[in-house]
């Protein structure tokens, strides 16, 4: 899991041969402007997921995980307060994974809570349960979605 602002993306582009380009996104004038919806960035590797909508509390979400995909949560508008933790010791499962959807749920509680501000990223890979969009106000966000292996 990494915290960071997108000023220093530059950084993180020798993790994985999709970064540059989803940062470079990220980076892309008007992207604020841009309608609610998914983008195809390089075909089903690497996409990007444009939402506006209000927070959630904390006892209504659970964490998550993906196999197949990084997620690059990038934080337009407000601020969206992520649960993390070791995927390796979530244990309690709501079920199975589900592989047309790339994600199975925990109901453990996460061991940090990062409040990402505008400006920030978070980029969760497959180790990683997350669980995003907590916050009392609306949260406009970009979610990057970077195929895990090339």
């Amino acid at each position: 899991m990494i915290l960071d602002i997108l000023e220093n993306a530059t950084r993180y582009f020798a993790l994985h041969d999709g970064f540059a380009s989803s940062f470079e996104f990220l980076s892309r004038p008007g992207l604020k402007e841009l309608p609610v919806g998914r983008y195809e960035i390089d075909c089903d590797r690497i996409y990007a997921m444009v939402s506006i909508g209000p927070g959630r509390r904390k006892e209504d979400a659970m964490l998550e995980t993906h196999e197949k995909y990084i997620d690059i949560q990038f934080i337009l508008e407000g601020c969206d307060t992520m649960g993390w933790k070791p995927k390796s010791v979530c244990g309690q499962p709501t079920g199975e994974y589900d592989e047309k959807s790339d994600i199975q749920f925990f109901a453990d509680t996460p061991d940090a809570w990062l409040a990402t501000n505008s400006g920030s990223f978070a980029i969760f890979f497959p180790e990683d349960a997350h669980l995003p969009l907590i916050s009392t106000d609306r949260i406009h966000k970009v979610v990057v979605k970077v195929k895990a292996t090339t």
